[in-house]
């Protein structure tokens, strides 16, 4: 054999020799097999699929595995799988494994896959819930820092944070840093836009008055009544004949406190007139503009024949202001039908009121108002029975307004020992003065 042959053939013996030592490194490395049924909680089986992801390892034979992920569905709960084992491969190596149905993660586990020619179960390669998974960027202990969550920082950054006034079980407000603070004040208080407390109304809390008789006489001629307060808005009235709501300006006109009736409308003796209204927003800055009930009570009865005192109010002395008014109400009744009687209202030594009514009178109302003025206190009053008729007056007290003053009512009987008189009920009420800011 020439000796070119003999090149030739040795040069095929090592050709063949070189591809079967590169075929040897690139033969696939072994894998080992998960094959299992998987359930859900309420025994139905589980459908989905299955995303498992690794990062880069070196297997047992030396084959680099590179990072990647594979999806596997699972149909009817059926699993199966071939991956590389990982418990003979390099050190942090694992497999995440997410479980995916009905369009969201249920939940994760690891897989730490031992090297086997039977397939495994799940439950054979399930690692502990404190095994490491070395992916991207997790650290080998399995810890997530803040910074690893892509934009995670910059979005805890936008919340606010607890600040030094923050406590459970209170309403929360921000601060001026964009803190959290807890609003501070009494279980009753209200909280207002910027986070301070304090007592409930204001200039958006209006007052109602409910069912109110109005003042006047009701005798089939009289028109005019009037209310203890103005109604704010006057729309907002609601004005009651025997259970029947008035139409304003066809069945009535109102100024101010005073409701007038149409002339061809007057209510007739035994109504029943009922109003209800809103007397307007306060302020409650303004500790002086709601009205106050001085006094309300029912009073006493006589026999005698000479005045006697049935009621009195007191009125502290320097309480009164220039532009305080008040209002004293009174109802009397008769019982007896010999002789008549007498009563009178009294403002310090001025006598608002005084009449007498028949034997045959059983009731008698009336009601006395005071101004205070610049140049002393003014009044005026209305009494009526149902026998009596309706009486007004005007005039001026002289009484000082610096010591103490009261208010009395009186009554008397024409024949003393037989008929009686009795102050059934008296209020008197300030409406202090109240100035615009």
């Amino acid at each position: 054999m020439s000796s070119t042959s003999s090149i030739r053939k040795t040069v095929r013996r090592g050709g063949v020799i070189l591809v079967w030592m590169a075929s040897a490194a690139w033969a696939q490395p072994p894998l080992t097999t998960i094959q299992d049924v998987l359930f859900k909680a309420d025994g139905t089986r589980f459908s989905g699929q299955t995303t498992i992801r690794w990062n880069s390892f070196d297997a047992a034979d030396g084959s680099n595995i590179s990072t990647q992920n594979v999806t596997v569905r699972v149909v009817d709960g059926y699993l199966r799988v071939q991956l590389v084992p990982t418990t003979n491969a390099g050190p942090g190596a694992r497999y995440q494994v997410i479980y995916n149905s009905d369009g969201a993660v249920q939940f994760e586990e690891t897989w730490a896959v031992p090297p086997s020619a039977a397939p495994l179960r799940v439950r054979d390669v399930r690692a502990a819930p404190s095994a490491p998974f070395n992916s991207g960027n997790l650290t080998t202990a399995g810890t997530i820092t803040e910074e690893d969550v892509a934009g995670l920082v910059a979005d805890l950054a936008l919340r606010p944070m607890k600040g030094p006034g923050f406590s459970t079980s209170r309403v929360a407000a921000i601060n001026e840093t964009g803190e959290i603070e807890s609003v501070l004040g009494g279980l009753s208080d209200c909280v207002r836009v910027d986070g301070t407390a304090g007592a409930c109304g204001g200039e958006s809390a209006p007052t109602y008055v409910d069912n109110e008789i109005p003042g006047g006489l009701v005798d089939g001629s009289n028109l005019s009544f009037f209310l203890s307060s103005n109604p704010n808005p006057a729309g907002s009235l609601a004005l009651y004949r025997n259970g029947i709501m008035m139409k304003p300006a066809f069945d009535y006109t109102i100024l101010g406190n005073i409701v007038t009736f149409v002339n061809n409308a007057p209510p007739q003796s035994g109504d029943t007139l009922l109003a209800s209204y809103r007397v307007g927003a306060v302020n409650p800055s303004d500790t002086a503009v709601r009205p106050e009930v001085v006094c309300s009570s029912a009073g006493a009865a006589t026999t005698a024949g000479s005045l006697t005192s049935l009621g009195t109010c007191k009125i502290t002395g320097g309480t009164l202001l220039i532009g305080d008014r008040v209002e004293v109400r009174f109802d009397y009744s008769h019982e007896g039908n010999v002789s008549g009687f007498s009563f009178d209202v009294q403002w310090g030594s001025t006598t608002l009121i005084s009449r007498a009514g028949a034997a045959g009178e059983s009731a008698i109302a009336g009601h006395a108002e005071m101004a205070v003025t610049s140049t002393g206190v003014r009044h005026h009053t209305q009494s009526w029975g149902e026998l009596l008729s309706f009486a007004a007056g005007v005039g001026s007290a002289a009484d000082s307004l610096l010591p103490d003053l009261t208010v009395s009512l009186r009554g008397s009987v024409a024949t003393p020992g037989f008929d009686t008189v009795t102050l059934r009920n008296f209020t008197v009420v300030k409406y202090p003065v109240h100035s615009n800011p």
